[in-house]
This record gives C-alpha cells, sequence and structure tokens, in this order.
C-alpha cells in the first residue's frame, strides 16, 4: 500500500474522520478492527497514521452514526447500507459488514453538488438517452465505477429540461434532487420503505413517468423494469458487469433457465441503451479520475442478436453503430487521450483489446473501423 497519511490532530468522533475525508478529497473509507483508517485518494489506498482500530472504537463509531434500531437490525442481519449525511461536509454512502467475527464498514463520499454530463467528461449521446419517454436504460460497471454519479446527472438532466415525475427507489439515498421543471420523489429501503419487492408492488400506482431503481440486482427488480418500460415508463437501473455482452447475460442469468426464451424477448423490445462505464486516474491536477464509457444503443442489428442469443456479436454492432452514438472502450479511450485526460499508458492497460488500441493511437485504424472514426 502507497504512503501513509500524517493527521493534523487526534480523530476522536466519526465527524472528525469524515471532515478530514473531504479535506483531502478522498473517495472512500475503509475501517477494519486491526488496521488503522483507510483513504482511497485518487483511486489509491492510504493509511492514517493512527493507532489501529479496535472492537471498542468500532462499535463507537457504529453507534454514533446509526440509530438503536438500525444498529440492532445490522447486528441481526450482518449487513446494512446506511447514508450518512453532515450539513457543511455532504453526503456518504456507508456499508456496515462483518469479517472475521468484526464489524467493518466502507463508505463513500458522495457529493451534494451533482455534476452536469459535461463536467464528468461524459459522452453527448449520454443526453440524447437522457431523453428517451420509455424502456428500460441499463448503467452498468464494477463497484466504484461511478455509475451513480452518472445516473444523478442524467436524472438531473431531466429534472431541468422536462415536465415530468421522477420516483427513484434507493439504498441508501446518495444524490438529493430539488424540484425544478420536474418534481421528484426519492425513496429509501429502510426508511421510506421496508424492502425494493414492496417499493417495487406499488410504485407504478404513483404515477412516475420516470424510474430510478438504484440496483437491478434480482429478477424481481428487473421483471419490474422491464414491465415498467413495456407499459410506457422510462426506466434507469443499475447492475454490476464489465460490458454490453456481461450485462445481457447478467440480467437473463437472474432468471430459471426455462424463462430466458421470454426474457429476451421484453428485453428485445423493452430494452433501449446499456452504458458501461470505468473510472480512470487522469492526467489533469484539477480531476482525479475520469470515466471511460462503452454505450451501446438497441437498433435493429442489436436487438435481433439479443433476440438470437448471439450477445458475443454485440461488440461488431456498438463499433458499427457509430452513427448512432454508440461507442466501444477502445475508442472511449482513444478519445480520452486525445483530450489529454488520461495517459496512453493508463489507456493500454485497462484496454480490452491493446493491440487494437495501439494502431488506433498511431493513426492506424482496420478496414471495419474506418467508417467510424
Amino acid at each position: 500500500m502507497s504512503d501513509s497519511i500524517a493527521l493534523e490532530k487526534p480523530i476522536e468522533n466519526f465527524e472528525d474522520l469524515f471532515r478530514f475525508l473531504n479535506k483531502l478529497k478522498a473517495s472512500d473509507l475503509h475501517l477494519q478492527v486491526g488496521s488503522p483508517p483507510i483513504l482511497r485518494i485518487a483511486g489509491v489506498p492510504k493509511r492514517l497514521e493512527m493507532p489501529a482500530v479496535t472492537p471498542e472504537k468500532m462499535e463507537f463509531w457504529a453507534r454514533q452514526i446509526l440509530s438503536p434500531e438500525k444498529y440492532a437490525l445490522l447486528l441481526e442481519k450482518k449487513d446494512l447500507d446506511h447514508g450518512f449525511f453532515m450539513s457543511q461536509e455532504g453526503r456518504m454512502r456507508l456499508n456496515f459488514f462483518f469479517q472475521r467475527g468484526h464489524l467493518s464498514l466502507a463508505g463513500r463520499l458522495v457529493q451534494t453538488k451533482i455534476p452536469t454530463l459535461e463536467e464528468l467528461h461524459l459522452p453527448p449521446v449520454l443526453r440524447n438517452i437522457s431523453e428517451f419517454h420509455d424502456g428500460l436504460v441499463i448503467l452498468a460497471g464494477v463497484t466504484g465505477s461511478g455509475k451513480s454519479t452518472t445516473l444523478a446527472s442524467m436524472i438531473e438532466h431531466i429534472n431541468q429540461t422536462r415536465a415530468c415525475h421522477i420516483l427513484t427507489i434507493e439504498d441508501p439515498i446518495e444524490y438529493l434532487y430539488q424540484n425544478k421543471k420536474a418534481f421528484i420523489n426519492q425513496r429509501e429501503i429502510g426508511i421510506d420503505t421496508k424492502s425494493f419487492g414492496e417499493c417495487l408492488k406499488y410504485a407504478l400506482r404513483e404515477d412516475p413517468d420516470i424510474i430510478l431503481i438504484g440496483e437491478m440486482r434480482d429478477a424481481e427488480t428487473v421483471q419490474f423494469g422491464l414491465n415498467a418500460a413495456e407499459t410506457g415508463h422510462l426506466v434507469f437501473g443499475t447492475l454490476h458487469s464489465g460490458n454490453a455482452p456481461q450485462t445481457i447475460g447478467r440480467m437473463i442469468d437472474l432468471f430459471p433457465p426455462d424463462q430466458h426464451y421470454q426474457i429476451r424477448q421484453s428485453l428485445q423490445f423493452n430494452l433501449r441503451a446499456v452504458i458501461n462505464q470505468k473510472l480512470l486516474p487522469s492526467t489533469r491536477k484539477e480531476l482525479q479520475r475520469v470515466p471511460a464509457v462503452e454505450v451501446m444503443i438497441v437498433d435493429a442489428t442489436v436487438r435481433e442478436l439479443i433476440r438470437q442469443a448471439d450477445d458475443i456479436k454485440m461488440h461488431h454492432a456498438i463499433r458499427g453503430g457509430r452513427t448512432l452514438g454508440m461507442q466501444d472502450f477502445n475508442h472511449s479511450l482513444l478519445e480520452l487521450v486525445k483530450q489529454e485526460l488520461i495517459s496512453q499508458e493508463v489507456a493500454l492497460r485497462v484496454s480490452p483489446n491493446p493491440e487494437s488500441l495501439r494502431m488506433n493511437l498511431k493513426g492506424i485504424f482496420l478496414d471495419d473501423e474506418k467508417a467510424i472514426f
């Protein structure tokens, strides 16, 4: 692990730890019994120069953060998501869990100001996707890839430009929206509703135009998203997956094999776009990380590939759909290098096809790429 970080003064309360994290512009906090607190800064974990966290200290901080009811629920369930807010510092998304019999915590800082698509250096096609009026849009990526921030930026664009009702179902709520041209209801699992299932059961009765499902974690949430899209709603959801074919496969694999054909049919007609994202270290001092984004729009070609269960060919469809705003990760990486937002070394290290990207960086493109670039 990289160099440790010296403290300006001893940290006793969790609020002091949060202030220090904010001052250093850290993105994540990890608390583990037997280790000093760890901050992630610009993607790199760094230990604080302070004594290792004890079980007693961990319990003390957890009780500072959680109500007695939530602390009891944590002890019962062994896992708990929670939102933490300080008026001068902002919000943090927390996940409590147990490891080796001890309580641990992973926290992510959530900025109070919702950045625009341009400030995030996202491709312009995401603005177009935000302006769809129905269908299912999936934003995917590994944990820590910036999915929530990108999605918040898209929702805020709608909020500023369209008169509609937006309903969000989150666990926990991350970004807080203020009603602008749209009006927004935000429901948090455990506070405003007992579970995703209970919330989804009544969601369509709440007259939404747009629904955000914080995480499509099971067949129930995916089925709801497809059903809502089929009845004329625009639905946004997130998944953990690496690329568009994996995203399609992951959604289908949540269902029993005898339902796969039915789910593919539903995806064929109701899925509108799949956006996959990775966060990369930036070369610019004012930016810690920037997103590389793969975008797949469901056109006639992609629709047929979904129907035929030929997901592997989706990469070719993405490369051939540049006029619609589609782009694969290599194209995104190439553009980020051209804009001097990331280094060539970083681009080649994360590229799914580094040899092809190396040629592109030299201005050499294969025949099937000439029409794209």
